[in-house]
């Protein structure tokens, strides 16, 4: 299960919990004025503020594949109309007066097309914190598709988060990270940047397009299957369309491989020698030991020295080098 960093205990339970504290000395008044300042400081870091946009930096790691689209002209306009009414979260920068998002990056987008102050909660957390909340806080309002938590949890790994945390943040048992991670290996970068975040496509789709990568260039075709879409093509419809032209592309190389027959070789009285056969993945010279038993044990001695000196002469007249 997840961890959920942001439920507090009712005040009502802490108060019962807490034991009545004793009237404090005279002696302990200094004590209870930095006891204060504490207090105070803890309920202004969890305040809503009012801060400019410019001030607070888009850092930390992508959950989305797409931040910049038409969905963010709309949330423009609601805000517009009807105010901010969810709060983001930043915690404190390094630079004086600035903050990092943690996490409402669609909404703090939608601020700066029409102007005004962001509202935002203030919390001093760490990475792995801050990385949680921001976890948490997408699955919740608009749970991202199956490859972009592919892509969150890659990023994650590669920016050195434990398992643990990168489970917590998803809400994903150690399975289901290694299930997103397993098919985000098999799928190259751009091919994923081309389809975008493609919501409803699950793992099983992603998996079977991940398994053409042997049969068809699949990044090639995808460029040439979104180049003729619309540009406000949704990007499931992207997925289905890059899907069909490289299932049918492998398929078309399928079939080539079943027309190529295998070649007999024969000497030069038009017996036969040995058969040669090749598909996409192999070549291979078949020797019929009842054609001519002796020449294949001869063939079998020699082999291994035979492709070496065949390799060795390739090499020398192609300029392959070492």
């Amino acid at each position: 299960m997840a961890r959920n960093i942001f439920n507090q205990p009712p005040k009502d339970d802490r108060a019962r919990a807490a034991p009545s504290p004793a009237p404090a000395a005279p002696a302990s008044i200094a004590g209870s004025v930095g006891g204060l300042r504490d207090s105070l400081r803890e309920i202004t870091a969890n305040s809503i503020r009012d801060i400019e946009p410019d001030r607070i930096d888009m850092d930390g790691l992508r959950d989305r594949l797409v931040l910049e689209d038409s969905s963010i002209d709309e949330l423009a306009d609601s805000i517009r109309r009807h105010g901010q009414q969810v709060p983001i979260m930043v915690r404190p920068s390094d630079q004086p007066d600035r903050y990092r998002i943690i996490y409402g990056r669609r909404r703090l987008a939608a601020i700066r097309k029409i102007g005004g102050t962001v509202k935002a909660i203030v919390r001093t957390l760490d990475d792995d914190a801050s990385l949680i909340a921001q976890g948490q806080e997408n699955n919740l309002r608009l749970d991202p598709s199956f490859i972009e938590k592919a892509l969150f949890i890659k990023e994650m790994q590669e920016a050195g988060y434990k398992p643990g945390v990168i489970q917590d943040a998803l809400g994903l048992t150690r399975q289901g990270v290694s299930n997103h991670r397993v098919i985000i290996e098999q799928l190259p970068d751009e091919l994923v940047r081309l389809i975008g975040p493609a919501h409803g496509v699950g793992r099983r789709q992603w998996g079977d397009l991940a398994g053409l990568a042997e049969k068809a260039p699949l990044v090639d075709i995808a460029r040439e299957s979104v180049a003729a879409l619309p540009d406000n093509t949704p990007s499931a419809e992207r997925f289905q369309a890059v899907y069909a032209a490289c299932a049918n592309r492998a398929r078309g190389a399928a079939r080539q491989d079943t027309r190529r027959q295998p070649r007999v070789v024969k000497d030069e009285a038009g017996r036969p020698i040995a058969t040669l056969s090749s598909d996409s993945k192999s070549v291979a010279i078949k020797l019929a030991r009842k054609d001519n038993p002796e020449f294949g044990q001869w063939i079998e001695e020699r082999a291994e020295d035979a492709l070496r000196q065949l390799f060795d002469q390739w090499r020398n007249e192609s300029g392959s080098g070492s």
